[in-house]
C-alpha cells in the first residue's frame, strides 16, 4: 500500500504506479451471489457443467462483478491522510479485454493519471488494471474517479 500524507502529495505523485494488491481468488459462490444481485443469471457465470463445453473451459465472471473488486483494490493500492473522506466520483474509461475464469487469482495495479481542484475538493484519476495470474493481458481496465474532500477547519 501507498500512503500518501496529504492530497497536496498525491499531486506530485501524478505519473506513479502504486501496487500490485495481494491476489484474491474468484470464487463460483461469489459469481452466484453477483448473479442473485444483479439478477443476471446468463449461463456462462452459473453452469460450470454447461460452461465446460465452451472455449473458456468453464463459468466465467461477469465484467461487472471485477468492475465491483475496484472499490476494494483501490483501498489496499493506496491511502491519503489529512482528508474528511474519499467518495468514489464514478468512472471514464472502462475494459474488459479478457474474461476471468471462476476459480482464478486476480489482483490489481492502480497509476494516478491526474489529480485536479473541484468545487468539494480534489478530484483524482486512477487508472486501474485488473490481471488474472498468468495471464499477460489485462482482464479489466477502469480509470477510476476519486473524490478527496479536505478536512473542514
Amino acid at each position: 500500500m501507498r500512503s500518501f500524507a496529504n492530497v497536496q502529495e498525491l499531486k506530485a505523485a501524478v505519473g506513479e504506479t502504486v501496487g500490485p494488491t495481494e491476489w484474491r481468488t474468484v470464487t463460483q459462490d461469489q459469481v452466484n451471489l453477483f448473479a442473485d444481485a444483479t439478477d443476471d443469471h446468463q449461463w456462462i457465470h452459473v453452469d460450470p457443467e454447461r460452461a465446460k463445453e465452451t472455449p473458456f473451459g468453464g463459468t466465467i465472471a461477469h465484467g461487472f462483478l471485477t468492475l465491483s473488486l475496484l472499490p476494494s483494490f483501490l483501498t489496499e493500492l493506496m491511502s491519503v491522510g489529512q482528508i474528511q473522506m474519499a467518495v468514489n466520483f464514478g468512472l471514464n474509461k472502462v475494459r474488459f479485454p479478457k474474461p476471468v475464469p471462476v476459480g482464478s487469482r486476480v489482483r490489481a495495479s492502480g497509476e494516478l493519471v491526474d489529480v485536479k481542484n473541484s468545487p468539494a475538493g480534489q478530484l483524482a484519476t486512477i487508472k486501474v488494471s485488473v490481471e488474472v495470474e498468468g495471464e499477460r493481458r489485462p482482464v479489466c481496465v477502469a480509470e477510476a474517479l476519486l473524490l478527496y474532500v479536505p478536512i473542514s477547519e
